[in-house]
């Protein structure tokens, strides 16, 4: 199953078993119309049922079933949290980081490389490149990335004079 990763175990919450979550979204309210979520600790997945998520401040609590003491929640420290890409919500528009991972980037015909990070740089966000020639910082501008298929894994850009000069 094709997961997506949405937050992280911080520790136990209270003496119930509770997990307090770092969520790795920019909606946390999504966990509260979970019914399931996946913990995967190093390379052991386990899937849990949700019983109860509320908000705290920027963190989630998630209570799941089966998870029912500090000592049993303690165990899940630092645990990614999951859920299915299913259950991720279509966009109006644009696309999600995840989405754009792993996509091969053209210029023409000319395989510049494959996205393997997306930074947020507050002016707009950069795609890390990796290709034969290196690392290549492409910025996310509608000047520069001309077309995006998400289910075709490809980009298309025209880049800016010079920057491949840069390295």
């Amino acid at each position: 199953m094709d997961e997506v990763l949405i937050g992280e175990v911080l520790r136990p919450q209270g003496i119930n078993g509770e997990l307090k979550i770092y969520p790795l979204t920019n909606n946390p309210e999504r966990f509260l119309k979970l019914k399931e979520v996946v913990l995967r600790c190093g390379e052991t997945d386990q899937r849990f049922k949700i019983i109860n998520a509320r908000l705290q401040m920027d963190f989630v609590l998630l209570k799941v079933e089966g998870i029912d003491s500090v000592e049993q929640a303690e165990k899940y420290r630092g645990c990614e949290v999951r859920i299915d890409r299913a259950e991720v919500p279509p966009l109006s528009e644009g696309w999600y980081y995840f989405e754009l991972e792993g996509m091969q980037v053209y210029e023409g015909e000319l395989l510049l490389g494959t996205i393997s990070q997306v930074l947020e740089t507050g002016a707009n966000d950069v795609y890390v490149v990796k290709g034969p020639k290196g690392e290549l910082c492409i910025p996310a501008l509608k000047s520069v990335v001309q077309h995006v298929d998400v289910p075709g894994r490809r980009m298309e850009v025209i880049l800016p004079p010079g920057l491949l000069d840069i390295q």
